[in-house]
């Protein structure tokens, strides 16, 4: 019997010779037979029309301004302090790419919730359900996932974790998919959510009462597990009956097993009574340690000094978060009913949206990972739970974390549900009781949807690539306070922009020809990081890499210099699928500019 290498090897040399090939379709066979794994994952990748879509055409994100729900701090000025949430409507592959240029290695935590492909209309593959017929039904979830994780990985920090949702139909395949895309050693664990709390009798065998959520991170050895807040209930088991002036306290056992020698001798209470260890076990320390723990107040003797001694656990001393178990009940982190209820709520009663995730689920996988300025990403943000969790995470610990969504509009979801819910949640609503619940006001949510650039590097394309990328730096910087004027000179849109919160500041040159009046005006302007600023962003149109340095070297040490397309070109080229170049030639400019490039000059003004 001939093995798999041997066939192939044969196949090989017999496509080698064989005639009516070209050159490609030879090589690109010969490919296929050599692409052999010998364990892991392996399945029939199946075409999807949008990663077709991006072979031709690059996206980038515009904002829709007039949904943009501007935030209130608590001191009445202005929301430009506050978080910028960001929700994208948009098939998540495309939102994704456009990401992997604003938030490349950015992202803390990702929490998913993706389709569970249970052959019941759950699951949409080019535009068509995949059902439980379809003999490729799990091929073309994994190659719709595969996609996805890839460029997902690539955004998260090196102490990132990525949280993922799935039942049954799926998890074992999705196991093997997060080992080969993360890698096996960076699985961190597979929690179960106990997301029924009754049977449902009808089920012949079993009621499933449970989902998966299997975690990864990105370097294992980076990721900061910060525990599980403690609960009053923990809390109360301390006391303080000798009133240590460390705090509160409880006892735990001075003994342990098996015996060691070192550590057998009998102990003295300070009533007189002898008392040695249990058969098979020992004291905790040797008598040399136990006396220091004594003299330190560290060992308990009970109130009349008479019981067997034990170790005072000091609250203060211990770890602050409790370590989390791999079973979540609902009691802990609500059910399904909980979720749905919760979306009702917010909607008046009405029930927009099928299989909401809990908001305590969610804020629970959030907390676990993030710290107070991380990112949160969730590209399949469905009612969008996961913005509401992250919204009450920040409410309760002060903390000022980011939220990306990003939904497609199908059955006017993303307007109509994940956007309207968040929106309710920032401004407040009132429940079908008559509850009135307050709005988390200090967030703000801007609304974007993808859009698309030709992606051969023409001329033409690449303008238009700059020019549409405005939105992508403002949230790639976080920075959205534009100015009208830079110093004296008064901007035209169209040639450039300037955007200055008062912390950090960006220009964007979409003409070159505007670089040396630019730069005259930067002499004379304080832009220096004793004001607060930083140097100055500038994101500056040019046909190739080279951002036109010699022209800003005397004012080097104020700018930080950014070639554009070029950059956006580099971050897409790492993830888009690949396409054939096509050579063109170079076009002839086709923008008349101005004799004036600025609307006039101000006297006087700063940056």
């Amino acid at each position: 019997m001939k093995t798999k290498d041997f066939v192939a090897a044969d196949l090989i040399k017999k496509l080698q010779t064989l005639e009516g090939l070209t050159n490609d379709e030879r090589s690109n066979l010969i490919g296929l037979l050599r692409q052999h794994k010998k364990y892991g994952l392996v399945w029939e990748d199946k075409p999807e029309d949008v990663e077709e879509r991006l072979r031709e055409e690059l996206p980038v994100l515009r904002e829709v301004k007039d949904k943009a729900i501007i935030g209130t701090p608590p001191n009445g000025e202005d929301g430009g302090g506050l978080p910028n949430h960001i929700l994208i409507e948009g098939d998540n592959l495309e939102a994704l790419t456009a990401l992997s240029y604003t938030h490349e290695g950015k992202i803390d935590v990702i929490y998913i919730d993706p389709p569970y492909n249970t052959g019941n209309k759950d699951f949409v593959y080019n535009d068509s359900f995949v059902d439980s017929e379809d003999s490729y039904r799990h091929s073309k979830w994994l190659s719709f996932m595969n996609k996805r994780l890839k460029i997902a990985k690539k955004l998260l920090s090196d102490k990132g974790v990525i949280f993922i949702s799935i039942d049954d139909n799926e998890q074992a395949n999705l196991k093997l998919l997060c080992d080969e895309t993360f890698g096996s050693n960076n699985f961190i664990a597979q929690v179960i959510w106990e997301r029924a709390y009754s049977p449902v009798n009808l089920k012949k065998h079993f009621s499933e009462s449970h989902d998966y959520i299997v975690v990864y991170a990105k370097r294992i050895e980076n990721a900061i597990n910060n525990g599980l807040p403690r609960s009053n209930e923990a809390n109360d088991r301390y006391s303080n009956p000798d009133n240590d002036q460390r705090g509160v306290w409880k006892s735990t056992d001075c003994t342990v097993g098996p015996a060691v020698t070192d550590k057998l001798y009998e102990i003295t209470l300070p009533s007189g009574r002898i008392v040695i260890p249990p058969s098979g076990r020992c004291w905790l320390y040797t008598k040399d340690r136990f006396e220091e723990m004594v003299s330190d107040n560290r060992i308990w003797f009970g109130s009349n000094g008479d019981s067997v001694p034990s170790v005072k656990k000091f609250l203060s001393e211990v770890k602050q978060g409790i370590t989390p178990m791999t079973i979540w009940k609902y009691n802990e982190v609500g059910h399904s009913q909980d979720a749905a209820k919760e979306v009702k709520d917010i909607f008046g009663g009405e029930s927009r949206f099928t299989y909401p995730k809990s908001m305590r689920l969610i804020k629970r996988c959030v907390g676990l990972y993030s710290q107070g300025t991380s990112i949160i990403l969730d590209f399949f943000a469905g009612s969008g739970t996961t913005l509401h969790a992250t919204m009450q995470l920040n409410a309760e610990d002060g903390g000022h974390r980011q939220c990306i969504l990003v939904t497609n509009n199908e059955n006017n979801i993303c307007e109509e549900v994940t956007y309207e819910r968040n929106k309710r949640v920032i401004q407040g609503y009132t429940t079908p009781k008559g509850v009135k619940v307050e709005g988390l006001k200090q967030n703000t949510l801007r609304y974007y949807k993808t859009d698309f650039i030709p992606r051969e590097r023409t001329q033409k394309n690449m303008r238009a690539l700059v020019a549409a990328a405005t939105d992508l730096l403002c949230i790639k910087e976080d920075l959205y306070e534009e100015q009208k004027t830079f110093g004296r000179l008064k901007l035209k849109p169209q040639l450039a922009r300037y955007f200055n919160d008062g912390l950090k500041h960006m220009l964007i040159i979409y003409h070159e020809e505007l670089i040396d009046e630019i730069v005259e005006e930067i002499k004379s302007l304080p832009l220096t990081p004793s004001k607060g600023e930083g140097n100055l962003k500038i994101y500056v149109f040019s046909p190739g890499r080279y951002p036109f340095t010699d022209n800003f070297r005397e004012v080097e040490d104020k700018v930080e210099l950014v070639a554009l397309p070029a950059a956006i070109y580099d971050a897409y080229q790492k993830v888009l699928p690949k396409r054939k170049e096509i050579m063109f030639e170079e076009e002839k400019q086709e923008t008349e500019f101005p004799s004036d490039l600025f609307e006039g000059q101000e006297e006087g003004g700063e940056a």
